[in-house]
């Protein structure tokens, strides 16, 4: 038990910041750059973690507490799913309410610390992120139902299961791409990136994640920084298992596919952002309310 926990935060601790350097270079490469180095991510928060707290006067503890949450709540959602073919080092029945309200929580923190600001303009990227996060929410929990029709139980671990490989073979195929594509369209609402929010944006009318955290600095936007790259990978594992359901039974090798297939989600996210713009705000909501229909008409199939 103690092992696999050790090895659990390991991979995620020091892989996530991955992610976000394999995107950046496969944008450069688009591009036809060379772009920044693969571990600019890690450099990045060596940096941060050397500067000192910067405070407003007008803030409270409330300010602090989001960052702290945001790194705090992937860690914790983290042990509750399966890495690949690695199991969760803690699995109960209805897990998967913990995990989705897990990150309800720290939305909650990082839109409370925005607001304990006091600025109107993170007021307005706080009423978009809850905005978005109220129709992408029940697309998870959709998503979570109808892999739980398919496994007959409430553990995440059980729902992310050797079965899924039978599954996809088998009537229930089409329902799984279906949540596929939602449970894709989610990680890049939630992870803020584009076609629904631009993380290098730096125009005021359409900023929505990045106008929260302006007034962060140092060890606290690190601590964001981090804890967004972790939300990433915990999120980007569930996509994971889900199309890439084998096991070797050899836990190296479950391990080094489950990093590849992570990098490779890195790499489509990064042909994403390259080949498309971001979506008018308007749209946005009308995008997500057809992606909750999706994982609806998903569960459909498997109620039939």
């Amino acid at each position: 038990m103690i092992i696999r926990l050790i090895l659990h935060l390991a991979l995620l601790l020091l892989f996530a910041p991955m992610l976000n350097g394999i995107i950046i270079k496969t944008k450069a490469l688009f591009g036809g750059r060379i772009g920044a180095p693969l571990l600019q991510s890690y450099y990045d928060l060596a940096r941060l973690w050397r500067k000192g707290f910067v405070f407003s006067r007008t803030t409270t503890w409330v300010f602090l507490a989001g960052p702290v949450v945001g790194l705090t709540v992937p860690l914790l959602a983290s042990l509750l799913i399966p890495f690949g073919a690695l199991p969760a080092p803690i699995s109960f029945e209805g897990d998967l309410i913990l995990f989705v309200y897990l990150f309800a929580l720290s939305r909650f923190f990082t839109v409370a610390s925005a607001l304990d600001t006091g600025s109107s303009f993170e007021g307005m990227g706080a009423a978009r992120e809850v905005t978005f996060s109220c129709l992408a929410e029940p697309t998870l929990l959709f998503v979570l139902l109808v892999l739980a029709r398919l496994s007959d139980g409430l553990s995440l671990d059980t729902l992310l299961g050797s079965h899924l490989l039978t599954a996809w073979h088998s009537d229930a195929g089409a329902s799984l791409g279906l949540i596929l594509v939602c449970l894709f369209l989610v990680l890049l609402v939630e992870n803020s990136r584009i076609p629904f929010d631009d993380p290098n944006t730096h125009l005021e009318l359409t900023m929505i994640h990045e106008v929260m955290v302006l007034d962060h600095s140092g060890p606290a936007l690190g601590m964001i920084l981090y804890g967004a790259a972790l939300k990433m990978m915990v999120m980007g594992a569930l996509l994971v298992r889900l199309a890439f359901p084998w096991q070797t039974g050899w836990w190296l090798s479950d391990a080094l596919m489950f990093l590849a297939g992570l990098a490779g989600l890195a790499v489509l996210i990064g042909v994403v952002e390259s080949i498309m713009a971001r979506l008018r705000l308007p749209r946005v909501p009308q995008v997500l309310v057809g992606t909750m229909l999706l994982s609806i008409f998903a569960l459909v199939l498997v109620l039939r």
